[in-house]
């Protein structure tokens, strides 16, 4: 009966009954749009970091001082080198300087600039910038949250650091990262590898870690092995442990929404099918009439379906909508404080546009079928009954 009387007649229900409708996209559309956000956000994040781990080092080593990490002996890289298969060692120098008096911290992050392995991973940060000018005193380059900050403080051009040895040192601001960098760099100081080392108290022959490559993926086990028999004090970090680490957290925050999510979706679908198995008597009867006039009970429960069908389009259409506008266009004020955190300094990212469709319809049939079955079985039972005990 699929004709367009019966689409016209299902307009006209429609029309009809546009203030229940309404009611019922925007509650609809209010789960899917905080849904949909957190999922996007929780997405953008993860694809940038995992872009930004694929450019990192394989394997990272440190020294342990008492089960904690500590400073690694520089002599280490040669040892590495040793080791066949082991390519591209880099000490690096890195470590987080605490603004005491404001409970804040900056990421230092020292860069042997004569070597290229040192810098690589900060290429993309530093482009741009003119390394003979930037090498010629203790100067920085610093994140838009870090200048933020400092100029909040009083520190427009530099900063006075206090080094562990109690000696102050003034560090020139040469020029501050872009604000796409926000997500890794947003409290970072990049400087000259010396300064890093004097800053954070480290003698010359000692470094934060020591990162290195394996040429052959298949040998990871095997190098892994032989890197933990050189020192009984080592530690050494994987990179697809660290993936493991960020796809836990954010598998984590995001299944922990899901979860609302669904409590949420099964709290308004109850309500739903209390309210139309308490279906008002001019339902019932326009319901009866159609029986009397030589409805089916399948004509009845395709216009109910495909007047539900409609609602559940519309509310998850200008949901998912609204919510890429919100996160991606609005960069998410509020919800993006859940997964990046506010204890430290403020952070103004721009999310990078991520859409799982899979994710994406997953959302959509588990919103999909209770909303659907709430309505239909109430109106199947109505449908089931005598036309004439359906308009009493």
């Amino acid at each position: 009966m699929l004709n367009n009387s019966f689409f016209y007649f299902l307009t006209l229900q429609l029309y009809k009954e546009k203030s229940k409708h309404i009611a019922v996209v925007l509650l609809s559309l209010v789960v899917i749009f905080l849904l949909s956000s957190v999922l996007f956000i929780s997405s953008s994040l993860r694809y940038s970091l995992f872009e930004t781990l694929e450019a990192q080092p394989d394997f990272v080593v440190t020294k342990l001082k008492a089960g904690e990490p500590s400073t690694t002996p520089i002599d280490w890289a040669d040892e590495l080198l040793e080791i066949y298969g082991i390519s591209k060692v880099t000490p690096r120098v890195h470590g987080r300087y605490f603004f005491k008096s404001k409970d804040k911290s900056f990421l230092v992050v020292g860069v042997d600039f004569l070597e290229e392995q040192s810098h690589k991973g900060i290429e993309s940060l530093i482009s741009g910038t003119d390394i003979k000018s930037f090498l010629s005193g203790d100067n920085m380059i610093v994140g838009e949250g870090v200048k933020k900050f400092l100029e909040k403080n009083y520190y427009r051009n530099s900063y006075q650091f206090l080094t562990p040895k109690g000696v102050f040192k003034k560090v020139n601001i040469v020029s501050t990262l872009t604000d796409k960098s926000n997500l890794l760099a947003n409290d970072m100081m990049i400087m000259p590898q010396a300064l890093a080392q004097e800053i954070l108290g480290y003698g010359q022959d000692e470094v934060t870690d020591i990162a290195f490559n394996v040429v052959n993926p298949d040998e990871w086990q095997n190098i892994n092995d032989k890197v933990l028999e050189l020192h009984y004090d080592l530690r050494i970090v994987s990179k697809d442990e660290i993936k493991k680490l960020y796809q836990n957290l954010y598998n984590y925050k995001g299944g922990l929404f899901l979860s609302l999510f669904i409590v949420l979706l099964l709290t308004f679908s109850l309500i739903l099918y209390q309210r139309y198995n308490m279906i008002y008597s001019t339902e019932r009867r326009n319901i009866g009439l159609l029986r009397a006039v030589g409805w089916s009970i399948n004509d009845i429960l395709k216009l109910k379906f495909l007047e539900t069908i409609s609602l559940v389009l519309i509310s998850f259409i200008l949901g998912v909508t609204l919510a890429y506008i919100y996160t991606f266009i609005f960069d998410a004020p509020l919800l993006k404080e859940i997964f990046l955190g506010a204890e430290n300094l403020e952070n103004s990212v721009a999310f990078r546009p991520v859409v799982e469709m899979g994710v994406l319809s997953s959302i959509f049939f588990i919103y999909a079928i209770p909303f659907i079955a709430s309505v239909l079985i109430p109106v199947w039972r109505v449908a089931i009954t005598d036309a004439k005990e359906a308009m009493l």
